[in-house]
């Protein structure tokens, strides 16, 4: 598996390569800030109508996948406050029936993080919007730019679990086991998979089907570890990332990377309050949009059996002004 070379264009427009992003200047080093025609939309911005439609072509079955677990599937969860919301259905008259939901945590269950999710410390928010505008009733950065026009395009799975169980080496979930980079090339070259730009990035590692089967009690000993697995923090990750020209990068497990970052992430000086996260480096400086809490397994085991990884993937996030992050409402047709 390899990066499309760095020249690739995205429709009829040629992106730097991230070696190039890191040697613009001052605030710039390392963000693609302003090299995007809709500053508020971010790394989907690679996905062209001509992708789109190129990506009908993997639809081979006719089969529909829903890729998100139900909102209360976490409860408990890894978060230490996102909590399960409460559904209340009443009643006006006896023909009538209505709802709400009290409590919902946005990113509490399968979600997008938003470019307003995450700030970076030595920058900023993405693009250099100031932090006032990040607030309760604005739009800067808001979840509603994938809204309203939503993200659709070719999704590429690469089964990183079933990779390391054909070696007969599980991923330790349990010790919230770092997948490097090496690692998830190798699974990809298994499956014979190449990237084309605007990819819409799934990685299944199994996480979610093995926590979401653990008993409660052992659930919240996992939470109060913050061990998960996840991706690795490394520099040569994120700049596979965006020379990959990925849109989405989604897994299904808690935070994407794994927790704890590890003690070698480049990131812990420029992102403390993160301990060296690498959402940061997404997010904040390449707009690229975090899927977590995928449910990937149906998906995986079905494109296994039909020797085929790659879907029309559409993410209709809830058209909420100004919101951080959203239920994914992703769709994957096979």
């Amino acid at each position: 598996m390899t990066a499309p070379d760095s020249s690739t264009d995205a429709g009829d427009t040629t992106y730097p390569s991230h070696q190039d992003l890191l040697e613009r200047a001052g605030r710039l080093a390392g963000t693609s800030w302003g090299l995007f025609p809709d500053a508020e939309r971010g790394t989907p911005s690679f996905i062209q109508p001509r992708t789109v439609k190129e990506a009908a072509s993997c639809i081979r079955t006719g089969t529909v996948f829903g890729l998100d677990y139900p909102a209360d599937a976490f409860d408990p969860g890894m978060s230490l406050k996102r909590r399960a919301p409460r559904h209340t259905i009443y009643s006006a008259h006896p023909a009538h029936r209505d709802d709400y939901l009290d409590g919902y945590y946005l990113q509490g269950s399968t979600q997008i993080d938003g470019l307003r999710h995450r700030r970076a410390d030595d920058i900023g928010f993405y693009n250099g919007t100031p932090d006032e505008e990040i607030r309760e009733g604005t739009a800067a950065l808001g979840i509603q730019a994938w809204a309203e026009q939503p993200i659709a395009g070719r999704g590429v799975l690469v089964d990183i679990d079933g990779y390391c169980r054909d070696l007969g080496t599980p991923i330790d979930h349990a010790g919230g086991q770092p997948l490097g980079l090496g690692l998830i090339q190798a699974a990809a070259r298994a499956q014979s998979l190449t990237f084309q730009p605007g990819d819409i990035l799934m990685l299944h590692t199994g996480w979610c089907e093995w926590f979401l089967a653990l008993p409660p009690e052992d659930k919240n000993t996992l939470r109060d570890s913050r061990r998960a697995t996840g991706i690795e923090q490394s520099a040569e990750f994120v700049a596979w990332a965006w020379d990959s020209q990925l849109a989405v990068l989604a897994a299904d497990n808690f935070a994407v990377e794994c927790l704890p970052p590890v003690p070698a992430s480049p990131y812990r000086v420029t992102a403390p309050n993160d301990h060296g996260m690498m959402h940061q480096q997404f997010l904040a400086k390449l707009g690229l949009p975090l899927g977590e809490l995928w449910n990937l397994g149906p998906l995986s085991r079905h494109m296994k059996a039909a020797g085929s990884w790659d879907a029309l993937v559409t993410i209709k996030p809830l058209n909420i002004t100004g919101a951080t992050g959203s239920p994914a409402n992703a769709t994957a047709i096979t």
